[in-house]
């Protein structure tokens, strides 16, 4: 994907998929022979409960770097330049130091990013969550990254642990973790997630009307 133009996006599928929490969505892409997994990152920043966050990723890649000062150029222009909806995702596991907290939260919230997602750590999160922005991250802490690492490219796909994300990739977020779907294959994935959904209504209906979980689940 060239620069940042999100034009090709498929937001209707987006829109489905936020019906859904995570376990549906990657059961569904189990269900299709794909992983989307994003291990070992969780929820640190503010999402309401029951609440989601879903959208198109805008990547970023740190290197280790021993300038001082906050070189944060490269990630400064992805903020500044991620579409309404988007998500903004980085790797920044080549070092230690927290690449996000609260000034870029509140950058990307104004800038109308959906969500935050680092692999690495992340901070300021008393102030993160009185902001109501969704941050992600592998924990919390409070060092930062001037003279550690820097943001060096951005919209090229970084990988965690088993997943490689492309910019324009779809991102699923919510309280049990985060979930990166091809953008090729979204339809596929909120077609999948859509019928898995109506099946567990279906089964949740019946066990609420005095079904045993045993005669409901796997629904037929």
């Amino acid at each position: 994907m060239p620069d940042f133009d999100y034009s090709d996006t498929d937001w209707d599928a987006i829109a489905r998929l936020r019906q859904w929490y995570s376990g549906d969505v990657h059961d569904s892409m189990e269900h299709l022979g794909l992983w989307g997994h994003l291990e070992g990152i969780r929820l640190l920043g503010a999402l309401a409960p029951g609440a989601v966050v879903c959208g198109p990723a805008v990547t970023v890649l740190f290197e280790p770097s021993d300038r001082k000062g906050e070189p944060q150029d490269v990630y400064h222009h992805a903020i500044d330049n991620t579409p309404e909806g988007g998500i903004l995702v980085c790797d920044a596991s080549c070092a230690g130091g927290s690449c996000s907290g609260e000034l870029m939260s509140t950058g990307a919230k104004v800038r109308g990013a959906a969500a935050t997602v680092v692999h690495g750590t992340v901070r300021d999160l008393a102030q993160v969550r009185t902001l109501g922005y969704p941050l992600f991250g592998t924990a919390a802490s409070p060092v930062g990254v001037t003279g550690k690492k820097e943001p060096r490219r951005a919209q090229v796909p970084v990988t965690i642990g088993r997943v490689t994300v492309r910019p324009g990739d779809v991102i699923f977020g919510d309280i049990d973790g985060v979930v990166a779907i091809p953008k090729e294959r979204v339809r596929d994935v909120a077609d999948a997630a859509d019928a898995l959904g109506r099946n567990e209504a279906a089964a949740r209906a019946r066990i609420l009307a005095g079904e045993t979980l045993q005669a409901v689940w796997p629904v037929a």
